[in-house]
């Protein structure tokens, strides 16, 4: 999975109608309505604005006026074939005077945002993930510095009879991780489930 590192844009022209494909990085539907108002005010003469966002817990779609399915799901469809996320896909058009059909529209809202991404330089999303370890108090910084290593942080931390450590860090490490503390700490170490 990835998501853009900047804004990138395309224009494309089929039959007089100018499409103007847009990629930005989103990271919520707040931020995503914010830029929608601005383009829409940078364009006052579109005859249309449509939008797919595609972002943690928050995505949508919207043809704004086209005929459904022929503008916002194809710009979906590229987004998801690219495996972006954290986006917002827009295509403001500019009438030209000839209708398109189904097809055609399909087919430039598409192509719009395809060519947008051509221009696109990505970054991999690294997903994170937690895990819980109760360990010695004098383990303890052990624990912390092998966290450091790891590009990890601590969430939090609870003291009872032992030390208990929330740790983040990204998914792909946690078992790595979690291997080398059991060596580290010569198996003192107990993984507990994060309370939700």
């Amino acid at each position: 999975m990835h998501q853009l590192k900047s804004a990138v844009h395309a224009e494309i022209e089929i039959k007089k109608s100018r499409f103007l494909g847009q990629l930005y990085p989103i990271f919520s539907r707040a931020e995503a309505r914010a830029l929608l108002t601005e383009i829409r005010a940078q364009h006052p003469n579109a005859v249309h604005v449509c939008w797919a966002l595609l972002c943690e817990g928050d995505s949508g779609l919207d043809d704004d006026g086209e005929p459904s399915g022929t503008a916002a799901k194809p710009m979906y469809n590229v987004l998801v074939h690219k495996d972006l996320f954290n986006v917002l896909a827009v295509v403001v058009r500019y009438w030209g005077g000839t209708k398109l059909g189904a097809g055609g529209l399909t087919r430039a809202y598409g192509q719009a945002i395809s060519d947008a991404f051509k221009n696109a330089e990505l970054i991999p999303i690294e997903v994170l993930s937690e895990i819980q370890l109760s360990v010695n108090f004098s383990d303890e910084s052990s624990l912390r510095r092998l966290c450091e290593n790891h590009l990890g942080q601590i969430l939090d931390a609870q003291y009872n009879d032992r030390a208990i450590l929330n740790i983040q860090l990204k998914a792909s490490e946690i078992e790595r991780f979690y291997e080398e503390a059991h060596n580290l700490l010569r198996g003192d170490i107990q993984r507990l489930s994060p309370e939700l």
